[in-house]
C-alpha cells in the first residue's frame, strides 16, 4: 500500500452528498451517510494542502427527463432550490468550494461532473492533472465522472472509502469498481493521502 502525496497538481471532487441521496431522501443511497465522516477527512487534507475542493449537485428543473412522470427511472429528486437538493449539513465543505451543479437541462441526463458543465474548463484553468474522487453513488455519478475524467486526460484516483452504491442489482457498485481499474485508476483510503 504506497501512500500518494498531494501536490500543486491534484484536486478532490466530492459528488452529490445531498440530502435527497442520504437516508430519508427521495432517492436515499443505503448508508449514505455513513461515508461523509471520512469524506470530511478528505476534505481537510485538501484544504491543508491547499487545493481545491470541488462539489457536484444534480439540479434538477421540477420535470426532468429521469424523473419516472416523464418515463425516467427515479423519483423526483434534487430540484434545483429545494431542501433536498441542499448539501447535507454533516457535510463540511471549505468557504471556497467550487459547486458544480450538473443535469439542469430538462431533456438531458447527466450523471457526469462534466457532462454539460464548465469543471473541464475550470480544471484546466488551475492546471489540475490528477483528481481524486468520492462520494454518491458509485456505479452512477462517480463512475461516469471517473470515465469523463479519464477521457480528458486525467490520472485519476477512487477514494474507495468514501463511496457508497445503490446497488439496484447485488453488487452494481463493485461491478462499477472493477471497472475503474480497468480503467487504470487506483483505488486508495484517506491512510495513503498525505497533505504534507
Amino acid at each position: 500500500m504506497k501512500n500518494v502525496v498531494l501536490t500543486s497538481e491534484d484536486a478532490l471532487i466530492v459528488a452529490d452528498i445531498q440530502n435527497d441521496f442520504l437516508p430519508g431522501g427521495r432517492l436515499a443511497v443505503s448508508n449514505g451517510h455513513g461515508i461523509i465522516g471520512t469524506v470530511n477527512q478528505y476534505i481537510k487534507k485538501f484544504t491543508n494542502a491547499k487545493r481545491p475542493v470541488f462539489a457536484t449537485r444534480d439540479w434538477h428543473p421540477p420535470n426532468h427527463c429521469s424523473f419516472e412522470q416523464q418515463g425516467g427511472p427515479w423519483p423526483v429528486h434534487c430540484v434545483a432550490g429545494t431542501t433536498g437538493a441542499a448539501f447535507s449539513r454533516a457535510l463540511k465543505l471549505p468557504d471556497d468550494v467550487r459547486i458544480v451543479s450538473k443535469a439542469r437541462d430538462r431533456d438531458k441526463e447527466a450523471y457526469s461532473a462534466f457532462s454539460g458543465t464548465t469543471l473541464h474548463e475550470q480544471l484546466k484553468q488551475l492546471s489540475i492533472r490528477r483528481l481524486f474522487v468520492c462520494g454518491l453513488a458509485t456505479e452512477y455519478c462517480v463512475l461516469n465522472t471517473v470515465k469523463d475524467a479519464i477521457a480528458c486526460g486525467h490520472t485519476v484516483f477512487l477514494l474507495q472509502d468514501a463511496i457508497r452504491a445503490i446497488d439496484a442489482q447485488p453488487n452494481d457498485g463493485s461491478r462499477a469498481i472493477e471497472q475503474m481499474k480497468q480503467w487504470g485508476v487506483e483505488a486508495v483510503t484517506v491512510q495513503q493521502i498525505m497533505d504534507d
